[in-house]
């Protein structure tokens, strides 16, 4: 998740960032990512960074779950079963989301998203696309 990243500051996700930015105007997060940086926030109990984290959230785009992109997560869970892959569910959702919109998942997990068929991903923590 490269929120994670921008959030620590790191470049070049801050460079990235703001590139897509310039282009767009607004990130797109799934809620299954809100859910999944909020709720390591709060283990870990980062007052400061969860501050943050809801300031970023607030000015960008929530990508709800909806039927379609559950349907898309179930159809590539039973596909990649069958070709004796396993993706954690959160994976398959967040993957389900971006497919249903059309988008690219921002990761450094390329290990599990790779695997999914028809999912573009970009890893933002290099300097160019991997």
């Amino acid at each position: 998740m490269f929120y994670t990243y921008f959030l620590r500051g790191q470049w070049p996700v801050v460079q990235r960032v703001q590139e897509y930015l310039h282009t767009y105007e607004r990130l797109n997060l799934s809620i299954v990512t809100y859910y999944e940086i909020l709720s390591g926030l709060r283990h870990k109990d980062a007052a400061r960074q969860l501050d943050r984290f809801l300031e970023l959230v607030g000015h960008n785009i929530m990508l709800p779950l909806t039927t379609a992109s559950c349907d898309l997560s179930a159809t590539l869970y039973a596909r990649l079963r069958r070709q004796g892959e396993t993706v954690d569910d959160i994976d398959l959702l967040i993957a389900g989301i971006a497919l249903e919109h059309g988008l690219a998942v921002a990761t450094h997990n390329l290990g599990h998203f790779r695997r999914i068929p028809g999912l573009v991903v970009q890893d933002w923590t290099l300097d160019n696309d991997q």
